[in-house]
């Protein structure tokens, strides 16, 4: 009777699976709409039936930062819900077809899953070419000392997308070209004349100040959205660290650890460190008792004192144990918030990106050596084991775990290591390009 039973649930629960996997083309199909009809409803609503354009004066930055995330949440899912739609057609045959008309299963009409597809397809048209980048293009203003193959004609940098001159066919386009002569790349005129005329003739064009305008705000901006992204990306872990520990881990931790036969140590480095705190106590009591020429304690009195200040060297060791322990919790809660925070702020990302590049590309070449050799310097320099012994260390106080002299000493000998590599690496390969004189600045300042 329970084999009947139970083989009844099995074979219902593999009927609605199937059923499931049969509605999968209509399903995948209805979610791509509603997301396209939700991208109308904020069009006609809110930018009177045009597109959902992020430049736009209508409105705030904070509220066109909003209807922008919503935009990208939406876009993704009409894709997504479209990339299914045409994955599920393809593995429905005829056969998987019948079936579901057995089923019940009733399937939309041709002309109205074309006239749905058709709709998805002119509201999502409008933002294949801008949706990924709409921020992180149009927040852009041409920054000092970037190379011309990496700037656009409208001021926008382009990030590892050179300029590349159509090639034109010849007879002997198969054949090697040959090497210029240095002639050849020189102009009739200096080149410095050349941008004093061109400079001249943007002072003098009448949308000069509009542009300048325009790119002012861009940059101001992005400045607001980069400054703001790295605040949330400091104060969200913070909070949820915190939050998580007083009203999350910590209950359940205390609640685990109210017995008082549980484990105070959490390593033996915890009660090496009360063991010598205690005698340290008995030592200043009888110090103490010799200056002030009192009359000596007796043995009971002293192992009175020494119970009393062991019971709260015990309280404490065990606030500290529990601590660690919710530490340990309440960190993962803070990475869990943090990736999240990443994964979901995509745009931001590439605005803090072109921020970071934009304060890197205006610095002068010797405050870039001196950053560079500052931070060499902290992290893989002469003095560096020092601060990554004492780091490490805290590390392991803050999770409760034994401090590893082995491991911390292994550490030092190699990460700082791999980090100087990778310096030297972005180095050579990366700034002697974009800027050769501060790498002959940085050379000079660190001999």
């Amino acid at each position: 009777m329970k084999n009947s039973v139970f083989s009844q649930k099995i074979y219902s629960f593999l009927l609605d699976t199937y059923r499931w996997y049969l509605q999968t083309p209509e399903r995948s199909l209805h979610q791509a709409y509603d997301a396209a009809l939700k991208i109308k409803e904020i069009e006609n609503k809110h930018f009177n039936g045009n597109k959902i354009d992020i430049d736009s004066a209508m409105y705030s930055n904070s509220v066109m930062d909003y209807f922008e995330s919503d935009l990208n949440k939406l876009l993704k899912t009409a894709k997504m819900r479209l990339t299914e739609f045409r994955a599920s057609r393809w593995f429905l045959n005829e056969e998987n077809q019948k079936a579901a008309q057995k089923a019940g299963i009733e399937h939309l009409s041709p002309s109205l899953v074309l006239e749905k597809l058709n709709f998805i397809d002119q509201v999502i048209s409008k933002y294949t070419t801008t949706s990924a980048q709409i921020t992180s293009k149009a927040l852009i203003v041409k920054p000092p000392n970037i190379p011309a193959n990496v700037i656009s004609d409208d001021n926008s940098l382009l990030v590892n997308t050179p300029t590349v001159p159509p090639k034109i066919p010849t007879i002997d386009s198969d054949k090697k070209p040959k090497s210029k002569l240095k002639a050849d790349t020189m102009g009739v005129l200096p080149r410095s004349i050349l941008s004093t005329i061109t400079r001249l003739q943007v002072e003098l064009d009448p949308n000069s100040e509009q542009e300048v305008i325009h790119n002012f705000r861009q940059a101001q901006r992005r400045t607001i959205i980069s400054i703001r992204f790295i605040l949330l990306l400091i104060i969200v872990p913070l909070l949820t660290h915190q939050i998580a520990k007083a009203f999350v881990v910590g209950p359940l931790v205390e609640e685990f650890r109210h017995n008082e036969q549980i484990q105070i140590f959490l390593n033996p480095e915890m009660e090496e460190e009360a063991l010598v705190e205690l005698q340290r106590f008995e030592e200043k009591l009888k110090f103490e008792n010799l200056i002030r020429n009192a009359p000596p304690l007796l043995p009971d009195q002293i192992e009175v004192e020494l119970k009393k200040r062991a019971v709260g060297l015990a309280e404490e060791f065990r606030h500290e144990s529990s601590n660690a322990i919710k530490n340990v919790f309440a960190d993962m809660f803070s990475v869990v918030a943090f990736i999240w925070l990443l994964v979901v702020s995509k745009s931001s990302i590439a605005v803090i990106k072109d921020f970071f590049d934009h304060i890197v590309y205006g610095l002068s070449d010797s405050a870039k050596a001196f950053i560079i050799i500052l931070f060499t310097d902290i992290f893989v320099g002469f003095h560096s084991p020092h601060g990554w012994e004492v780091l490490l260390e805290g590390v392991s106080r803050h999770w409760g775990l034994p401090a590893n002299r082995d491991f911390i000493f292994l550490f030092i000998a190699t990460f700082p290591v791999i980090l100087d590599t990778i310096f030297k690496y972005w180095i050579f390969r990366y700034l002697n390009r974009i800027s050769p004189s501060a790498v002959a600045t940085y050379r000079n300042m660190n001999e």
